[in-house]
């Protein structure tokens, strides 16, 4: 079965919340603490320890370990030079912890970079050029697909869809793409559009799935997720947040239990159609080990898309 036809795509949870529970050596930062990326080069041993745990706890989809891989982010490291080895290094990591197991993929992320050209942060034409070379990197060390995620900006978006298609296109390839937004408690992505003008902006591109991950917990992704069951033509995904975050005692803290936010996704497949899971921020090995028991067997929900 190829990644295409999977009933339902089981994804990882979060990387760098876990990473922060992690023992890493201090050596393997190089004075650039907080550049999860860098570690697939100078730590590997961690990235593959941390894609195991949820390969063990039942996840069939791990997305690789660059979500601030693009030379944007990474320059503010003074680490743009590595672009390109960064997201070699973190696909062979990845293909590295499924080693033979059947039934596993492998998907690029491709975070939002620091910079929203709706915003004037960035033109849309170095954020193509960055976002590009981070593509490209990222399909010729053979992964399965592609994840824009985290995306705060319909305009980002759009420069990364076309980044995507082009590139594949450039190097004769085929891959699935999957875009996901971040909705705000306001019911709004950062710069303001709401679910529908995001589907009806991204409709025209050739992509797999839509659908939300951070920023919130599951119950403040029903509405959008309902709007995309009766609206979207094509599949949907749901990785939220482990709840929404707290501060307590000075620091972040997700308070969903592994058995909550299983249920809270469970809803989402039987209601909502939703056929792509996993989790973001805060959710831990037993997050998507709870979350896979509850929804074994399961079938997506039938949709009828309104026009």
């Amino acid at each position: 079965m190829s990644f295409v036809d999977e009933t339902i795509l089981l994804f990882d949870g979060a990387c760098g919340t876990n990473l922060q529970e992690m023992a890493i050596p201090d050596e393997a930062w190089q004075g650039c603490e907080g550049c999860n990326e860098l570690l697939n080069i100078t730590s590997p041993e961690t990235i593959v320890a941390l894609h195991t745990s949820f390969l063990d706890a039942g996840a069939r989809v791990l997305e690789t370990n660059t979500f601030g891989a693009s030379s944007i982010v990474l320059a503010e490291y003074g680490l743009a030079d590595k672009t390109v080895e960064i997201n070699r290094a973190a696909v062979a990591n990845a293909r590295a912890a499924i080693g033979d197991r059947d039934g596993c993929y492998v998907v690029g992320s491709i975070g939002p970079t620091t910079k929203l050209p709706s915003l004037s942060h960035i033109s849309v034409d170095e954020l193509s050029v960055s976002l590009a070379e981070q593509i490209r990197a990222l399909v010729e060390a053979g992964v399965d697909a592609l994840a824009i995620e985290t995306c705060q900006d319909l305009l980002q978006v759009k420069v990364a869809l076309v980044a995507c298609f082009e590139v594949l296109e450039e190097l004769g390839r085929e891959l699935p793409v999957l875009v996901s937004v971040t909705m705000e408690r306001q019911g709004t992505m950062l710069v303001g559009s709401d679910i529908a003008a995001i589907c009806a902006t991204l409709e025209p591109f050739p992509i797999f799935s839509l659908g939300l991950n951070c920023a919130t917990g599951p119950s403040d992704m029903a509405s959008h997720i309902r709007y995309l069951a009766h609206n979207w033509p094509h599949r949907i995904s749901c990785m939220p947040n482990q709840g929404l975050p707290e501060v307590v005692n000075g620091k972040t803290h997700y308070p969903m239990t592994p058995e909550d936010f299983a249920r809270h996704m469970c809803q989402f497949i039987e209601r909502d159609g939703v056929s792509i899971v996993g989790g973001c921020c805060g959710t831990t090995p037993e997050h998507i080990r709870q979350l896979i028991a509850a929804c074994s067997g399961l079938v997506p929900a039938g949709r009828e898309v309104t026009k």
